[in-house]
């Protein structure tokens, strides 16, 4: 302890003087940003809260609010008193899930004459291709209207396929399209529940269902998406439908009026996010949309390190990069009301896309703790354990279950927290991974088969994969940062650093997640 007083002793001028007239300055500009961010973040948290509150008390649920009758036989119309249903399958290299999604799809309840089903294959292995187009060709020999379309190249990725598929001739006599991913694995009932919505109401134009994740409990990483994802469908989807008839398309388990995805522009490739793009301009056009927390599509979460990173990258600078090409346009609409311009620019974009993902990781990753190494700078107590800890709170509301790993969530949270505010600057500034799309890796069964086998397997370790070396720097910056504090310091945030640092160690070893075993 001596030889640390002395150590400090022998650079204290030096950092006197550096501190003083530079850093401290510095650091107190950045705590004050901070602080206004984390208001922002913790009132537009509590305004959801509210909203919620109001829904619940007063049951107000799309089934009272929008008009919503079964559709009926006709006996002189037959089957044509049911509307032409367009169901779109889009995947890629998807060997472990694709009979799932295509059984799912062929299974939905529906006149077998006014249903078609289509399969988008961008599929670059050709085992899997033949894999797929068997598994269509067996599906059509039991009398399904099924559809095996594939295409030249993969420009667009998934927004290109969609795109591609809407030009065939027989879509010309949908009315609507269901839209589900390769994993995504809709209930028999899914159409008779969705399309009402939009037979009963002209105006709206997309119906969204929820995700239900069937391998939340594999690991504790799918654990952690569980909680934020289920807040985001419990609160964030649910607010936007009932204040604003507008959320963000969630990419599939919707269904689209196709003359109100046609208006819009149709899909668009010019970010990774082509389904909030979608979204957005739809709604500038004048379009409602509606949620349906009740309806739930069963689907994988990510449960691999690498694939969430990659996930998360996608779904972080996405929206900051069409936040940027749409605030001008979005600004200048004349169609909708000023209320839901600033909501939009404000409360969807600003708050919810880029300061929640900046704040996170610049306030409680960087910030704070250089706190500990200036002493002129000090972070009032409502911003440094108040304010965070109501948020957390109004966050852990969407998944009552897991309360009990909310710390375990706030480490985790934080540590990717580094991926989404890099990935959120990358879209703002349009840097090099910009446009970066790589789909996300899903498992299926094939673990379990694995897993089940009498085969001893391996864990793959490449030292490239497994090893992160920004969250290691990071953890080793915490980590300095709690030992000076446990040593000079008097904040006593050691224990929050040190917790904070051994987090990102462990996801710097990639030692989270499943771990695949070789084939």
């Amino acid at each position: 302890m001596e030889e640390g007083v002395g150590l400090r002793g022998e650079i204290g001028p030096f950092w006197e003087q550096s501190t003083a007239p530079v850093i401290a300055p510095l650091l107190k500009l950045c705590v004050g940003g901070c602080l206004a961010m984390s208001l922002m973040l913790f009132f537009e948290r509590l305004y959801m809260g509210v909203v919620i509150l109001f829904l619940k008390l007063f049951a107000r649920n799309p089934h009272n609010t929008c008009k919503w009758e079964p559709i009926q036989d006709d006996l002189e119309l037959a089957h044509f008193v049911y509307p032409m249903v367009l169901v779109q399958i889009p995947m890629y290299n998807e060997r472990e899930v694709y009979q799932l999604s295509i059984g799912a799809a062929c299974g939905l309840s529906w006149p077998s004459d006014r249903i078609i089903i289509q399969v988008l294959d961008d599929s670059t292995d050709p085992s899997i291709k033949d894999l797929v187009e068997l598994e269509c060709k067996r599906w059509a020999s039991k009398g399904i209207n099924i559809k095996y379309e594939i295409r030249d190249s993969r420009n667009g990725y998934k927004a290109g396929a969609l795109k591609e598929g809407m030009k065939h001739n027989y879509v010309k006599l949908c009315d609507y399209v269901a839209i589900f991913d390769a994993d995504f694995q809709p209930e028999p009932d899914f159409l008779w529940r969705t399309i009402p919505f939009l037979t009963n109401n002209p105006e709206i134009a997309l119906v969204q269902a929820r995700w239900k994740f069937v391998n939340s409990d594999e690991c504790l990483m799918t654990r952690m998406q569980e909680m934020s994802l289920d807040y985001h469908f419990t609160v964030e989807q649910e607010v936007g439908s009932a204040t604003y008839g507008f959320f963000g398309f969630n990419g599939t388990a919707g269904v689209w009026r196709i003359a109100a995805l046609k208006e819009a522009g149709g899909w668009k490739d010019r970010t990774t996010v082509e389904d909030m793009d979608l979204a957005v301009r739809a709604s500038l056009k004048g379009w409602k949309f509606v949620y349906v927390g009740d309806l739930k599509v069963k689907n994988e979460l990510p449960s691999t390190f690498k694939a969430y990173r990659y996930q998360q990258h996608r779904w972080s600078c996405g929206p900051a990069n069409l936040f940027k090409k749409m605030v001008v346009e979005i600004m200048r609409n004349k169609k909708v009301s000023l209320w839901k311009k600033l909501y939009l620019i404000y409360s969807f974009f600003f708050v919810r896309k880029i300061v929640a993902h900046i704040v996170t990781f610049v306030f409680y990753c960087v910030v704070l703790p250089a706190t500990v190494l200036v002493p002129e700078v000090s972070v009032p107590k409502w911003g440094a354990v108040y304010i965070p800890s109501m948020i957390t709170l109004l966050n852990a509301v969407g998944t009552p279950r897991s309360f009990h790993l909310i710390i375990f969530w706030i480490l985790f949270e934080n540590v990717m927290s580094l991926h989404r505010t890099k990935a959120t600057f990358i879209g703002l500034l349009e840097a090099g991974r910009v446009n970066e799309w790589v789909v996300t890796e899903k498992l299926g069964d094939a673990l379990k088969t694995k897993l089940g086998s009498k085969t001893p397997w391996k864990p793959r370790f490449r030292f490239g994969e497994r090893l992160h070396l920004l969250e290691l720097c990071v953890g080793a910056y915490l980590f300095f940062c709690g030992c000076y504090d446990l040593n000079f310091g008097k904040n006593r945030y050691f224990i929050y650093l040190f917790l904070q640092s051994f987090a990102f160690f462990i996801a710097g070893v990639g030692y989270i997640g499943t771990l695949v075993p070789n084939s």
